[in-house]
């Protein structure tokens, strides 16, 4: 009688990979992204699509296949002088500038990659991107162990609103807060009749007209040049209204949005990956600022939000004092990382440093 030997008593064969750089940006990204952590599952192709569209390319995609299934996805366009030979992964400002990379996808796939950026490029900038973020931090750990110079300059802190546990601890939101948003609601009122609305799905593109609406009349469009405002002309609207066209990334847009007297006065833009919310941008109109529109609509924004089966919210950089008063706590850090290649790039490394982190 033949007794069947155990599973384990076999080598595992390494998986057969192959590691590609293809011009444009794959329509592999998607699948990746289906596969990576849910807090990446917007890192898709019309994402990035949006990012060169808008900020500038050509694209190129790094992609890796592992026994015919794409695991991995890294899209980069050239930045600086071409002589430099440095790519950097596009996006938008926020919430950071990741790569698609299936869970399951190993170090050696990581490695696979790496092995074939450095036959392209020189250097690579990733960021700003989270500490412990679930792509780069593993594409860092494989830099190292393949000889690239690895630097890194921080950027900010996050914050971070647990909404679950404080809710379940009987403090959020406060019912002294509650008291005082309706008192100013009531005053508010006085302005006009006050609609809220939560906008999501078919609504984009279209309603980033209102919020731009709000932008034009805060104090990003009378006090700076307004290149930072998220929805208008001069800012980032054309970003947002081009990655809406994917329908996956319009569901997870998602805004308030409250008008007085049918006129747009304030909103509170997120994106929503599974049970975390991105809070991408807010701001009010001033003309209503006596009686804190913005605080008001982030709140009832929040409310909705937990009844939906969000639980975290992770608020970005800046600004932590109204964010602490929220409820948020810091959390990881924000950084950006350059990869130089193995060979006179790595070897630049201490020069490179003080030149970069001045910056």
């Amino acid at each position: 009688m033949t007794v069947p030997l155990p599973l384990d008593s076999f080598a595992r064969l390494p998986r057969l990979l192959r590691a590609t750089l293809v011009e444009g940006l794959s329509t592999g990204i998607d699948r990746i992204a289906e596969a990576a952590a849910p807090t990446h599952a917007f890192l898709r192709q019309q994402w990035f699509a949006a990012a060169v569209a808008a900020y500038g390319g050509p694209a190129r995609t790094l992609t890796v296949h592992a026994e015919d299934h794409p695991v991995l996805a890294l899209p980069i366009v050239p930045v600086g002088p071409a002589i430099f030979g440095m790519a950097t992964v596009p996006g938008c400002y926020w919430p950071f500038r990741s790569f698609p990379l299936a869970g399951d996808a190993g170090s050696e796939v990581l490695e696979a990659a790496l092995d074939t950026l450095a036959r392209h490029v020189r250097a690579l900038r990733v960021g700003p991107v989270y500490d412990g973020d679930a792509a780069v931090a593993p594409l860092v750990d494989a830099a190292r162990s393949r000889g690239w110079a690895v630097l890194s300059r921080p950027v900010a802190a996050s914050f971070l609103l647990d909404m679950a546990a404080a809710q379940a601890e009987g403090t959020w939101p406060r019912n002294s807060t509650l008291r005082k948003n309706r008192f100013h609601e009531k005053h508010l009122g006085e302005h006009g009749a006050l609609d809220w609305r939560f906008l999501s799905g078919a609504d984009w593109p279209a309603a980033f007209d209102d919020l731009a609406a709000v932008e034009q009349a805060s104090w990003v469009a009378s006090d700076t040049d307004g290149s930072d405002a998220k929805f208008t002309t001069a800012g980032h609207g054309a970003f947002w209204r081009a990655a809406a066209a994917d329908p996956v990334l319009a569901a997870m847009f998602r805004a308030a949005l409250l008008t007085v007297d049918g006129k747009p006065a304030a909103f509170s833009f997120d994106m929503d990956t599974g049970t975390l919310k991105y809070a991408i941008a807010n701001s009010y109109d001033p003309a209503f600022g006596k009686h804190s529109p913005g605080k008001l609509l982030y709140y009832r924004n929040l409310v909705d939000a937990l009844g939906r089966g969000i639980t975290q919210v992770d608020w970005g950089a800046g600004d932590s004092g109204y964010k602490r008063t929220i409820g948020a706590a810091e959390g990881p850090a924000i950084r950006d990382w350059l990869l130089l290649r193995p060979g006179w790039p790595a070897a630049l490394a201490p020069l490179v440093r003080r030149v970069w982190q001045a910056r």
